[in-house]
């Protein structure tokens, strides 16, 4: 690990969001002696502004960010706002590494998404593929400027030195996420979709053909992930983080685990009026695996319990 011997200080940008909140719960039930971790949103620094980055890093004096704030959305968001998610996105990336360049943190591991990827391309994806040809219309402003973050670790790598590198988590799921019906992650909007049929006696409706296929993690998993990345993973590119490609499901198979943890006994319909978006992003952890060949994942279902008897527990105050 770099930097034994003084206190690392790892500041946590983003860090109210799903995976951020996953990252504090991990940290603070696994704690490491020498070790500080510091959690920043956006209620402390606007990061599309570069004075305001230099004062949340000249506060915390890091050694080491897990960047994780980022402008994100649904994918309906995502075609309606395609300009101000790469503006925004490009912004904040750029500080986030220019900063950390100037102030000699000594790695940066940014969250990327399997968005990035080319649309038409061979599966499973692997981190060679990153920039094989253009990513999917329907997110790609979003894509580019999270793929502009590969680009740019690599040229202060060779530039600088730097040890600037990217994770690349599949779909991720969990408690504190945004359950938004329109605008959230597939599996939370199923589970918020889910909870209203069951409370106004109303039939559950799964958007799309329900055909699209995804490999879900559950956020504590991945946040063990990021923080092991963060500690010891050396290489400046990317590593996808991800279950194993056995463990991916369709959008309608997920929703049927949701409706029996939730013990919805109503009618399931489709609306095939609605978009899809990508088929399918099936992403290969061969490279995650030769470095940690035991690692276990929670079962889907067991997360998705977890994820709903948080959701139930805190209705109320729940991201929606």
């Amino acid at each position: 690990m770099s930097g034994e011997g003084a206190e690392r200080v790892v500041m946590v940008t983003g860090s109210t969001g799903l995976v951020g909140n996953a990252v504090r719960i991990v940290t603070e039930k696994e704690k490491q002696p020498g070790e500080k971790w510091v959690f920043v949103s956006s209620k402390d620094a606007d990061l599309t502004d570069i004075e305001a980055t230099r004062a949340i890093f000249e506060k915390h004096r890091p050694t080491h960010v897990l960047h994780l704030a980022a402008m994100v959305g649904g994918l309906f968001r995502n075609m309606k706002y395609g300009c101000d998610f790469l503006r925004i996105n490009m912004l904040i990336n750029m500080n986030i590494l220019e900063i950390s360049h100037q102030m000699n943190v000594q790695k940066v591991v940014s969250c990327l998404s399997t968005c990035i990827f080319p649309d038409k391309t061979t599966y499973p994806i692997d981190e060679t593929m990153v920039h094989n040809g253009p990513p999917h219309n329907s997110n790609y402003g979003y894509s580019m400027a999270k793929r502009m973050v590969d680009v740019m670790n690599k040229t202060y790598n060779e530039q600088h030195g730097r040890l600037f590198t990217s994770v690349i988590p599949t779909n991720v799921y969990g408690p504190h996420d945004n359950f938004n019906l329109e605008d959230g992650h597939v599996l939370t909007g199923l589970i918020h979709k889910v909870y209203m049929a069951k409370k106004n006696n109303t039939p559950f409706t799964i958007w799309g053909t329900g055909k699209p296929r995804r490999q879900f993690i559950y956020s504590l998993d991945l946040a063990r992930l990021m923080i092991w990345a963060v500690r010891e993973y050396e290489e400046v590119t990317p590593i996808i983080l991800s279950v194993d490609e056995e463990d991916e499901l369709s959008i309608k198979e997920a929703a049927d685990i949701v409706v029996e943890e939730m013990g919805f006994k109503g009618e399931v319909t489709q609306d095939t009026t609605k978009s899809d978006g990508q088929y399918k992003k099936t992403a290969c952890n061969a490279k995650m695996r030769k470095y940690l060949p035991d690692y276990k994942f929670t079962p889907i279902r067991q997360g998705i319990r977890e994820t709903v008897e948080w959701f139930t527990a805190n209705y109320d105050t729940a991201r929606k």
